[in-house]
């Protein structure tokens, strides 16, 4: 450390560290500090290839705000815009809350791949250099998710965890329809890659997605999901224990 604290002990020297405002590469923050939305609609997609997930796509949307009345906001038209070019028509709408404060730990669905063959050269073949047709992806037979947030500011995090491809990591955030930005957008998550979200700020998160398949609980995955278990204060669990 610096010669600024020199006035402290020895013992609360040897402990300080400082937070480094350097500001990385988009491509570096979105692996590990975050990212705006604004800045994955307008990067590079080549230039991010090395961090991007396959088959991660963001959805742009357009919010119209009514002074004193609210807003309005599409989320995607039948066989339009990126989902039309995925060929991704969910078959599940759902809606859910987050309150403020809360998070949501690591979801995952399992991908499908065909009888005798090898995971890692089927996700090759989907998503390699030279990746397949839109028209390939088992849609019906995986869970694929669309999530558009209308309320409140939510963090993503997705992990790739499918055989055979690089395991990446994206950060970002999503702005809710109330937000005064204009970034907004929904996020497309395929199957096999890990996703878990927490409210940013102090205002409820309203999510509605849609799935590529009906929900079914074999499918639903957790990783690291302890965040979700609102676990009892120690002394009232060693209370409860001690009463067996």
């Amino acid at each position: 450390m610096s010669d600024h604290w020199t006035a402290l002990k020895n013992s609360a020297r040897g402990a300080l560290s400082q937070r480094n405002y350097a500001a990385g590469s988009l491509l570096e923050r979105l692996g590990t500090t975050g990212v705006g939305t604004a800045e994955l609609l307008a990067a590079d997609r080549q230039g991010l290839g090395l961090g991007w997930i396959p088959g991660v796509e963001f959805v742009p949307r357009r919010v119209f705000r009514q002074r004193h009345r609210g807003f309005f906001g599409e989320f995607v038209r039948e066989g339009q815009g990126i989902t039309g070019d995925l060929a991704l028509w969910p078959r599940q709408w759902a809606s859910a809350t987050m309150f403020a404060g809360t998070a949501k730990g690591f979801h995952i669905h399992p991908p499908f791949v065909p009888a005798n063959t090898d995971p890692a050269a089927w996700f090759q073949h989907l998503f390699g250099p030279n990746p397949a047709p839109v028209s390939e992806r088992p849609y019906a037979k995986e869970q694929w998710d669309v999530m558009f947030f209308v309320r409140g500011n939510v963090e993503m995090l997705l992990v790739d965890e499918r055989m055979g491809l690089e395991r990446r990591i994206m950060r970002f955030i999503l702005e809710g329809d109330d937000s005064g930005g204009n970034a907004h957008a929904g996020v497309v998550i395929p199957a096999g890659v890990a996703h878990a979200l927490r409210v940013e700020g102090s205002t409820d998160a309203i999510m509605v997605y849609g799935t590529s398949t009906v929900f079914d609980p074999a499918a639903e995955g957790r990783i690291a999901d302890d965040v979700e278990r609102a676990p009892l204060p120690s002394e009232w669990q060693a209370y409860l224990d001690g009463a067996k």
